[in-house]
């Protein structure tokens, strides 16, 4: 089965997810969102599919987009 069947963000406004920007009042939006994520019992698996995939928007697995490219230069770094 799929783990977005699993997801706590399925019964939540997909919006929360999609601030405008990732700062000023957005990130009280940001936390609401991560309140969310770190409820759910497959945040792994959401995180590690926006990285795999290149998300570039919203919160996926509790990192913002700056968060995710961020971690994706340490590890091309790391590699390289």
């Amino acid at each position: 089965m799929n783990w977005r069947t699993w997801a706590a963000c399925r019964g939540e406004d997909p919006e929360l997810f999609f601030p405008i920007s990732e700062e000023g009042a957005a990130l009280a939006q940001i936390e609401q969102a991560r309140q969310v994520c770190r409820r759910c019992a497959v945040v792994r698996e959401c995180r590690a599919w926006a990285l795999r995939h290149r998300e570039d928007d919203g919160v996926w697995g509790g990192l913002t987009a700056r968060q995710r490219r961020a971690l994706r230069l340490r590890r091309s770094e790391a590699d390289g």
